[in-house]
């Protein structure tokens, strides 16, 4: 496609990245921690990204732009949550970056990996429930999934973290 970028992680001055989306289902911690594992293994950067989506306030702008701020304050405390846990699985050394977006998620996913041609791999984790693997997966697999710019990586939810460090 024309809007895609070419890949630039093997000049010089870049770095491959693996991207995880951040949110709160029980699968992320599944994602993050896969995407650690790889990006140690591999020698490579991780990016979490955290999407908040537009809500149809229309004539309540206050209440729009409350909106906005306490979720970008859900966001920070979901970092520091993940830097924890990312301290207690034993990466302290493995630092990530952080983006926050504002827009349709599916938007936003592709939009960053567009705009950031070190990101080489997208990972997803899956919903190990009955009602199917989440809504971004579904959409991925989907009609998106044979144009995505990147490969998607998707983490079964179901996997414990030492049988994700065995396959990462």
């Amino acid at each position: 496609m024309a809007d895609r970028k070419i890949r630039t992680v093997r000049e010089q001055g870049h770095c491959r990245k693996f991207l995880a989306v951040v949110d709160d289902t029980p699968e992320c911690e599944a994602a993050i921690y896969f995407t650690a594992c790889r990006a140690r293994t591999t020698d490579s950067g991780m990016i979490l990204l955290f999407v908040i989506e537009p809500e149809d306030f229309q004539h309540w702008l206050r209440v729009e732009e409350i909106h906005r701020e306490e979720s970008e304050q859900k966001a920070k405390a979901v970092f520091r949550l993940y830097q924890r846990k990312m301290k207690n699985w034993g990466f302290e050394d493995l630092e990530f970056e952080e983006a926050i977006r504002h827009g349709p998620i599916t938007d936003e996913i592709r939009d960053l990996v567009n705009d950031d041609s070190d990101i080489a791999f997208l990972v997803l984790g899956a919903s190990a429930s009955t009602d199917g693997p989440g809504r971004l997966v579904t959409w991925l697999a989907g009609k998106q999934a044979g144009d995505f710019p990147v490969p998607i990586i998707l983490v079964p939810g179901s996997l414990e973290l030492e049988e994700i460090a065995a396959l990462a």
